[in-house]
């Protein structure tokens, strides 16, 4: 007895996989071209009413902190750099939010650990 596959399958194989290569072709170049994108833009964030503010990169990277002369405190570091803190991890969690956004808008919603 031979095992029969429901219609739509078997048969042409081999173009779809072709067509789905291509596809996950077309996806990667899009990743890639949204990385380098989003690693050229900034992001910005502040604390304290903005007496601190910080600006990264789409890289991860600090790129400045502004601090107010006013909020310097030789008696009270500790305050100075929490807000340093608080500054610098919001705007890095503006852009890996950028990044999961645009990165799970061109895969359609697919989670597959290490494409990005």
């Amino acid at each position: 007895m031979k095992a029969r596959l429901p219609q739509g399958y078997g048969g042409g194989g081999g173009g779809n996989m072709q067509q789905l290569a291509r596809q996950a072709q077309k996806m990667q170049e899009a990743m890639e071209t949204a990385t380098a994108e989003l690693e050229q833009k900034e992001y910005s964030a502040s604390a304290g009413g903005g007496a601190v503010k910080v600006v990264v990169t789409g890289k991860l990277e600090v790129k400045s902190i502004d601090i107010d002369p006013e909020v310097i405190d030789p008696d009270d570091a500790e305050m100075l750099a929490d807000l340093v803190m608080a500054a610098t991890n919001e705007a890095l969690r503006a852009a890996n939010q950028d990044k999961e956004e645009t990165m799970g808008a061109l895969s359609g919603g697919l989670n597959i650990p290490g494409l990005f």
